[in-house]
């Protein structure tokens, strides 16, 4: 049996697909605690059989959970539409709703019905937003589309991957593809999308992907103005950052996105992959009576200081390698 490297399996663990005539499954939530930045530093040393069982391992990315207000006054604020392992993001405004990310393929319609059982009708949804060019947060952004007649917005960087539905720098990989969606207009950093009484603004943090966009939106609750991020990701997955790099200048583009966000303390941070920010038990104290519980001024840094330390030893792992290969 032909075996494949953990580093691809990690990407593919973010990119199985779901069925497109079935919602995503219930699962309990994960209460093992595993550290996810350890998991992944472990399981790129394995090696997988080439058939596994993605849904079976990585039950999460699939894993239904009840859509819910996040923070915010009244019906406004910013609400999770996602499954346990996908962080799907839902902003209502005055002039009609927007949406971040769409997750794997498949679930724009599980995102569609999170909207409806909120209480907001989904063809109210006017903009998309996208924080990255992978399958497991652009997957299910074409379908969205076709159920809203959204427009797309998203970065240059990631224009490409997202028209072509490839995986940029593993175009030849099938299995990292996603469905090609149109991106109807293109964000710069520091730029701002107002809709109605809502203004987003998109920050270029590149490096996990070329056009790697994360969103800062202020949200009002109780009287008070809390500054939440939805942040894209600083991880190096299954990136090759050498021999030959993933896409040129992106051991560059990683650095730059650590020394831009090094001061960066949001009230509020928010992932595309819960439990990066822990959002699980955030929402446990919620339900618990915390109206506040999102609230985290210390967790981004400190997730940042340790995405950082391991991008230098993938980063040192990843050369290593290399020259010896090179010297052979």
């Amino acid at each position: 049996m032909r075996l494949i490297s953990a580093s691809m399996a990690l990407a593919l663990a973010a990119c199985a697909p779901v069925a497109q005539d079935s919602p995503a499954a219930s699962a309990a939530p994960d209460s093992n605690n595993v550290d996810v930045l350890d998991s992944i530093s472990n399981l790129v040393d394995d090696e997988i059989p080439e058939q596994f069982d993605w849904q079976q391992n990585f039950p999460s990315w699939y894993a239904a959970v009840e859509p819910y207000q996040i923070m915010g006054t009244g019906k406004s604020g910013i609400y999770f539409v996602g499954t346990e392992g996908l962080g799907m993001f839902f902003i209502p405004t005055s002039a009609g709703h927007i949406v971040i990310d769409g997750g794997m393929p498949g679930e724009g319609q599980y995102v569609a019905d999170a909207i409806r059982k909120l209480g907001f009708d989904p063809q109210d949804v006017k903009i998309l937003l996208n924080s990255h060019a992978h399958l497991d947060h652009s997957g299910g952004l074409a379908e969205l589309k076709a159920l809203t007649d959204a427009q797309l917005i998203a970065s240059e960087g990631d224009r490409s991957a997202l028209e072509g539905g490839f995986y940029l720098g593993s175009e030849d990989d099938s299995a990292m593809n996603a469905p090609p969606v149109k991106v109807d207009r293109t964000i710069a950093d520091g730029e701002t999308i107002t809709l109605g009484d809502v203004t987003l603004t998109a920050h270029i943090t590149p490096g996990h992907s070329r056009g790697c966009t994360s969103w800062t939106i202020p949200v009002v609750q109780g009287g008070e103005t809390y500054q939440a991020l939805v942040f894209c990701s600083a991880t190096v997955a299954a990136n090759r950052l050498v021999g030959p790099p993933q896409y040129e200048g992106i051991v560059d583009d990683y650095r730059k996105t650590f020394a831009k966000t090094k001061d960066w303390k949001p009230d509020i941070f928010l992932t595309n992959h819960p439990e990066f920010s822990g959002m699980a038990n955030k929402r446990e104290r919620q339900k618990a009576g915390d109206p506040l519980a999102f609230v985290d001024r210390e967790g981004f840094p400190a997730m940042m200081a340790k995405l950082e330390q391991a991008f230098e030893a993938a980063l040192q792992k990843q050369t290593l390698k290399y020259n010896a290969i090179m010297a052979n």
